[in-house]
């Protein structure tokens, strides 16, 4: 190991010989033993290599820009529950200010989701889009079910759209849009509606961002993953 990670994990965490770590090239995880620690370079020893199953759900998901502390919580854990791609969107309740500073974010952004990889063992780093406006990216995503998180009283609840759909193959696919803090306008919900989104509610309670995500995603994993 050399470069950054191996400054951070020598200078920073204070790595020692003899210390286990998991190591990952893309395509496998192996566990691993630190045989020598140098200024910046870390050599390890193979020890075995560990399961890392392949995801059979693929999501993508959109999720309109919030503020950062809980954007940034919603990429972790949205990392761990498996989503393959994330969409920020520039919502029109979105904070402007937001919007303005969320370019500068994105290598920040970038790190949080190979931490969060790297932590719950995924092969995979999800793919980070750009921000883009919610028409564009409801018009591009791949088929799939696609469902609108809604705060709409008539809206069904996810557990009845999701009611149905089962894995029939692999890969299974999914795209999850969720809106602002101030929620999705009229002319936002036509354009998912012509785009052949499904509004679904997670309640009559107002979740928090960070908190629909881990909800929401973790519904469609146990209805549609296959593992």
């Amino acid at each position: 190991m050399v470069g950054d990670a191996a400054h951070h994990l020598g200078r920073v965490l204070r790595a020692e010989r003899g210390q286990l770590y998991e190591l990952s090239d893309g395509s496998r995880i192996c566990l691993a033993r630190i045989e020598e620690v140098k200024r910046d370079r870390i050599e390890f020893s193979l020890i075995e290599e560990l399961p890392a199953p392949k995801l059979t759900l693929q999501t993508t998901l959109l999720l309109s820009v919030v503020k950062f502390d809980a954007f940034e919580s919603a990429l972790e854990k949205a990392t761990e529950l498996g989503v393959g791609t994330i969409v920020p969107l520039a919502a029109a309740r979105s904070e402007k200010a937001l919007l303005a500073a969320a370019p500068k974010r994105a290598e920040r952004w970038k790190k949080i989701l190979l931490e969060a990889s790297q932590q719950s063992r995924r092969l995979g780093i999800p793919a980070l889009a750009p921000v883009v406006k919610p028409e564009a990216a409801f018009s591009s995503r791949p088929e799939g079910l696609r469902v609108l998180l809604s705060e709409r009283s008539e809206a069904p609840p996810l557990r009845s759209v999701l009611k149905g759909h089962s894995p029939a193959s692999s890969p299974v696919i999914s795209v999850l849009a969720i809106g602002p803090e101030g929620g999705w306008t009229e002319a936002e919900f036509e354009c998912a509606q012509s785009h052949g989104f499904r509004e679904a509610s997670l309640g009559r309670l107002i979740l928090r961002t960070e908190t629909a995500v881990v909800a929401a995603l973790a519904s469609l994993n146990y209805a549609l993953g296959m593992d």
